[in-house]
């Protein structure tokens, strides 16, 4: 795992954006056409607002959805859907495909079907995502499943999750953060050829220290990553703060 401190999460956004725009490019020159996964939450807002204004041929990519709630549709303001829709899909335009995971679909087995046979297609060129307070990857809260091949699975959130998004204000009472999700797994995560993760915050600094220099186990999730040939961590000063090395 590569580690890059920033000065805010300004210089972390751009610095991530454009380490992605390099793998994006990279896989349009080398095959035609690229595969990428994009994450939603606080940690993204810098990151994908540099990524758009990156000069790629978007009509060649296709973006995969890596989580949402279960029974949110799209009008809710914590939407993930919706925020990338807002942050991402609308401001570029272009984008060649958007495969959403609908986490209000009447039949949410079809639906988790319907996602992991599109994304069996498909090799990963670059996956942007972030670390939870919990050390979570995606929405595989601890003790996360490290066995399953299945690429979306339907999780449930644990309070320490469920507690981050109230507290981030997705959310107007923590009784109303939903308990269940459909997540993309950790092994289809892991498959990715690149990952590149965006993590400020100073309530991040313990998940990133358990992330990085902690034992690899299935109670911080994102330490699986230490395994992962082509992995970057962007953080901040703030998010850096209890690492030994910083």
């Amino acid at each position: 795992m590569r580690i890059e401190i920033h000065e805010d999460g300004e210089t972390l956004g751009q610095a991530a954006a454009e380490e992605g725009a390099r793998a994006i490019g990279a896989a349009l020159a080398t095959k035609g056409r690229a595969a990428i996964i994009v994450a939603t939450g606080a940690s993204q807002f810098e990151t994908l607002q540099a990524l758009v204004t990156r000069d790629l041929d978007w009509s060649r990519v296709t973006a995969f959805h890596l989580d949402e709630y279960v029974g949110i549709g799209t009008g809710h303001p914590a939407s993930f859907r919706r925020y990338l829709r807002e942050r991402f899909t609308g401001p570029l335009g272009n984008l060649g495909e958007f495969v959403e995971v609908n986490g209000d679909a009447g039949d949410l087995e079809a639906e988790i079907a319907r996602l992991n046979a599109r994304i069996a297609e498909e090799t990963i060129d670059v996956c942007f995502a972030g670390i939870g307070e919990n050390c979570h990857l995606a929405f595989n809260d601890p003790p996360a499943d490290f066995e399953t091949v299945a690429p979306y699975i339907t999780v449930e959130l644990d309070e320490a999750c469920r507690r981050q998004q109230f507290g981030e204000g997705w959310f107007p009472a923590l009784e109303d953060v939903p308990a269940r999700a459909i997540s993309m797994s950790i092994r289809r995560i892991a498959a990715s050829r690149k990952i590149i993760l965006s993590v400020p915050d100073e309530r991040k600094a313990k998940a990133v220290a358990n992330a990085v220099e902690g034992e690899v186990t299935n109670m911080h999730p994102a330490s699986i990553l230490q395994r992962h040939a082509d992995c970057s961590l962007h953080l901040d000063r703030a998010s850096a703060g209890l690492l030994s090395t910083a």
